[in-house]
Parts: C-alpha cells; structure tokens; sequence
C-alpha cells in the first residue's frame, strides 16, 4: 500500500438565485476583499471549520459575506478540479437556494466579501475561480427540476393570480411555455386552491382569480411521486 500525505482543503459554495416578478430572476454575488480575484465577483462561500457541517458551514459564510439567510438549501455538487484555486488543492461542496430578493435588499458584507449584490441573471460580471461553471451547473439543475416538480411556490406572495406562477416559471426556465398546457397539468395536481379573490384589475379586461398554494396536497403528492412536466 503506498502512503501518501494529503492537504486537501474543504469549502463550501451557495448559489442563491432570487425572483421578483418585477426582475425575474437573479444571483447574489459577493465582491472579493482579498487575493486571489481580487475585487472580482464571485459566489459566496468559504472554507468549512473544524466543529461545522457543511450546511453549518454555508449557512454562516452567507450571514458573514451578504447578511442573509434562507430557509432552504439543496446541496448541489462537489468541485474539485486540482487547478480550481491557485492558493492549494481546495473541493468545493456546492448549494443552491431560490428566495424572494424584494426580501433581502438590504445586504450587508463582511469578513472577505467587499460588496454584496443581486445581478439579473441574463447581466451577470465575470467571475472568480470556477464559479462560472458552478452556476451553470446550479442553472441546469433548477432548470430541470421545476420540469419534474412545482417547485418556487414560497417565491409567490401567499395568494396571487394564475399569471404570477406562469411568469416564475418562464422567468427560471429561460423561455416562453405552452400556457394552456401548463393550466391544465398544473391545476389537474390539485396544489392550488382557488380563492374567492379577486387581482385588481389594471386595464378593462376582467379581473383574475386568486389561488392559495395548497402545501399538504403538495407534501402528499411527493410522497406519492407526482408526475409533472413541462
């Protein structure tokens, strides 16, 4: 058996993407202090201490480089390509969240991180290290998650019109979708209840109606393994 000696460094990233319908969808970005990349753009995250999980590790590196936290984070992928960081051999444990960012406008930076800031998702600045590739894998991913599954309800106000959820998903899709088919698909799961509400009307056509996300049909439906595509 040949011994060897490592001096692998372990990180954690989080790509948060952020909707509102105003925007459509973009990515939080922190400006880094410190060498290496230097006042380049890059995804918040940092290295994983001796006492932390990795969703420990994430968590904090968020509140201490944009002074924000989410509720949920899907972890994503490793990256760990030798030549990814030029201090050392570092792999990366990558996350991904999707919030509203009308909640979190208010960003504060610290520790590494010289400025914190939304970018429209279409508008994006180079980035530093690998994390180019790290976005684009976090984009197919939600890309194709919300194929298969309803997910970015908790992006919606608590009830909004038809038209809210159509534009989330064309907005994190990338592209227009048929929206009779997706009325169809989405109303036949029975995850939106209809309310007796009414969307104030902006022009003369009619006002639109009002759905409440139902989360316990949605919980149910997963359990049961929904069949959902769009």
């Amino acid at each position: 058996m040949t011994s060897f000696d490592q001096h692998i460094k372990v990180a954690v990233d989080a790509v948060v993407f952020g909707y509102s319908k105003q925007e459509g969808v973009s990515v939080l970005l922190i400006q880094r202090k410190y060498p290496p990349f230097q006042n380049s753009w890059a995804i918040p995250g940092g290295f994983v201490l001796e006492h932390e999980s990795l969703e420990e590790a994430v968590r904090r590196e968020l509140q201490e480089e944009t002074g924000i936290s989410v509720n949920y984070l899907e972890q994503l992928y490793s990256f760990g390509n030798p030549g990814r960081d030029p201090r050392q051999r570092i792999v990366s444990i990558a996350y991904f969240a999707l919030v509203k960012s009308s909640q979190f406008q208010q960003l504060k930076a610290s520790t590494d991180a010289e400025h914190a800031q939304w970018f429209g998702i279409n508008e994006l600045p180079p980035l530093a290290f690998d994390h180019q590739d790290i976005l684009g894998v976090a984009i197919e991913r939600i890309r194709a998650k919300i194929r298969y599954q309803p997910i970015g309800f908790e992006l919606l106000d608590k009830i909004f019109p038809f038209s809210d959820l159509e534009h989330l998903y064309v907005s994190l899709l990338g592209r227009e979708i048929d929206r009779r088919n997706f009325s169809r698909k989405m109303l036949a799961l029975g995850i939106l209840d209809e309310t007796k509400e009414y969307a104030k009307s902006e022009g003369k056509g009619r006002p639109s109606k009002l759905f409440r996300f139902n989360e316990q049909r949605y919980q149910q439906l997963e359990k049961e393994g929904m069949n959902f595509e769009v």
